[in-house]
């Protein structure tokens, strides 16, 4: 059942739990449940190295609870007729084993049958097409080759559980009326035509390997756990021969080649088009730069340069002409937050509604209708009608719903709580997204943002920081809010370096953070010249900035001090 699972919907898009849930169940049937510790899933499956301390670092337990709440949606889903269902039991990360009959459960651990279900029993279930005997075997052996000779010795138990799971669906089958058979037969499945991308198709990607340089498989575990995180991305597991030809059958396909550069720990990353083999992006990582020091800061930047929507994949859709509607609603979207008017969220809106109405669940659909419904109850845009700050939440929490392992639809619901004032939910919210994954620097920066205006300004000086120095390009946000929390720290030196990207567009928060790090360097005639910008552009930010502030939900203690600040620079009015 284990292929079922990993080649399922919910699981498609997270390599890192498929990659875990594969691994926890190789070693287990290869006899090695007892080395199921977190520091051994750390190095072996998420490429941390030998200094990985599991007691103050969280990530296996937060990745095997991303892992259990994965399954549980798929049981309640896609794997609902299932016979055997596999688990992780809280506590431990050796998977435990369900078999579905009415009105009773068998567990199996792998070493024992017969035992009590962890679980309640599940209801009848529907047949299902047999398995083999060894398709929970082979399904981990292909993503862990190397448990292969010892994954044999198991099979004879999962011929019993085969076995009873297919007579148990002969005896169903033959009690369910002939109506509700060919229900069960039917195929749900429908497929768009020929050389066109399905409505709420993503772009897809695969990452191959070339050369046996140990930096080569350390950055590619890397890059594998980065990719599976963004949403934005359709990753996709197996081998795929990547000999440079042109597919046509894959227009918005990509490949990831990671490779040997000649110098020991040197790797060569391209990112090539499957449709036209255009190569789009070439990167070069010295050995300093796959060191485990380095390397995740260096998979971060660059995946976070090629995966959401503002990077070069989405960007070559759009050169092409080959976005689903579903890329095309996110690029609209997108495109709004960079040139905020009422034209542009009308589009965007409504061509993420047409989604809605035509069936596609989607999380990222959703997370996006609740960033822009609670927009248009700020700025008070006409369309949608009466937008609500009840009906953004709703549309949350069917984001998170969808897919409870979205960092996407996490930071929607920081995002609200946010402007809701809610510092300690959106701290929350926006942590999860962060941990969920940590190379997208831009959940780094909104989780940074979220402890800014918690007044957490240590970690959230750090945590902008580094996705500010590890970007190639951002947001000037990021660098605003490091601004706040480096003054509030009192080193205005990276203050005053922040704002030096705060020159477009000329907001008036923006101005006043140059104008505080002017009056700090002592640049007066730059000084002069935002006193005066601002008093003839925000002349009611002038008359009382702390009103303005304070309206924006910025902690006490900054808007204090930032009141302060600009009345030593000059700006009169100040209060």
């Amino acid at each position: 059942m284990l292929d079922r699972v990993l080649s399922s919907e919910t699981f498609r898009r997270s390599e890192r739990a498929r990659s875990l849930l594969a691994y926890l169940v190789a070693r287990q049937q290869s006899g090695e449940a007892e080395k199921l510790k977190g520091y051994a899933i750390a190095v072996d499956v998420f490429g941390k190295d030998a200094e990985f301390d599991a007691s103050t670092d969280a990530l296996v337990r937060v990745q095997a609870g991303r892992l259990r709440e994965l399954l549980n949606h798929y049981y309640e889903l896609e794997g609902k007729a299932d016979p055997i269902r596999i688990a992780v039991p809280r506590g431990s990360y050796v998977p435990a084993y369900e078999l579905v009959a009415t009105g009773a459960g068998v567990a199996a651990s792998g070493d024992a049958l017969g035992k009590p279900a962890a679980a309640e029993p599940a209801q009848p279930v529907l047949p299902q097409a047999p398995q083999s005997s060894g398709a929970i075997a082979k399904a981990a052996e292909s993503l862990w080759p190397k448990r292969a000779a010892a994954v044999g010795q198991v099979r004879l138990l999962w011929g019993a559980l085969a076995l009873v799971a297919v007579l148990f669906a002969l005896f169903v089958h033959r009690t369910l009326p002939l109506g509700d058979r060919a229900v069960a037969a039917a195929p749900t499945e429908t497929t768009a035509p020929a050389g066109s991308p399905r409505s709420d198709a993503l772009p897809t990607i695969r990452i191959v390997t070339r050369g046996d340089d140990p930096a080569v498989a350390g950055v590619a575990r890397h890059f594998r756990a980065a990719l599976s995180g963004f949403d934005t991305l359709e990753m996709m597991g197996g081998e795929y021969a990547a000999n440079g030809a042109a597919s046509a059958s894959e227009p918005t396909g990509f490949v990831l080649a990671i490779a040997s550069a000649g110098t020991p720990g040197a790797v060569s990353i391209d990112l090539q088009s499957m449709g036209s083999g255009k190569v789009l992006l070439n990167r070069l990582l010295s050995s300093a730069q796959t060191s485990h020091d380095t390397v995740e800061d260096e998979v971060a930047s660059i995946a976070t340069s090629v995966a959401p929507v503002t990077g070069v994949i989405y960007g070559y859709l759009e050169q092409r002409g080959l976005k689903s509607t579903l890329v095309d609603c996110l690029t609209l979207s997108d495109a709004y937050y960079t040139d905020q008017t009422p034209a542009r969220h009308a589009q965007a809106y409504k061509c993420l509604e047409k989604l809605v109405a035509a069936g596609f669940k989607s999380s990222l659909i959703y997370s996006e209708l609740a960033g822009l419904q609670i927009e248009a109850r700020t700025d008070h845009y006409a369309y949608p009608p009466a937008p609500s700050e009840e009906q953004a939440m709703m549309f949350a929490r069917e984001a998170v719903r969808l897919d409870p392992t979205s960092p996407y639809a996490h930071r929607a619901m920081g995002f609200l709580y946010s402007r809701r004032g809610d510092t300690t939910e959106a701290g929350r919210w926006m942590g999860k997204a962060y941990e969920l994954n940590t190379y997208d620097l831009s959940m780094a920066a909104s989780y940074g943002y979220a402890l800014v205006y918690a007044a957490d300004y240590a970690r959230g000086a750090a945590i902008l920081q580094r996705a500010v120095d590890a970007s190639s390009g951002h947001p000037t946000w990021w660098d605003y809010t490091l601004f706040m929390a480096r003054f509030m720290l009192d080193d205005m030196d990276a203050a005053s370096r922040a704002t030096d990207a705060l020159l477009k567009p000329s907001k008036f928060h923006y101005l006043a953070a140059r104008l505080v790090a002017a009056h700090w360097r002592g640049d007066r005639q730059t000084q002069a010249s935002l006193v005066n910008e601002l008093a003839m552009t925000y002349p009611k930010f002038v008359a009382d900035p702390g009103a303005t502030m304070r309206k924006a939900n910025y902690p006490a203690a900054l808007t204090e001090k930032l009141v302060g600040a600009l009345r030593n620079a000059g700006l009169n009015g100040s209060s």
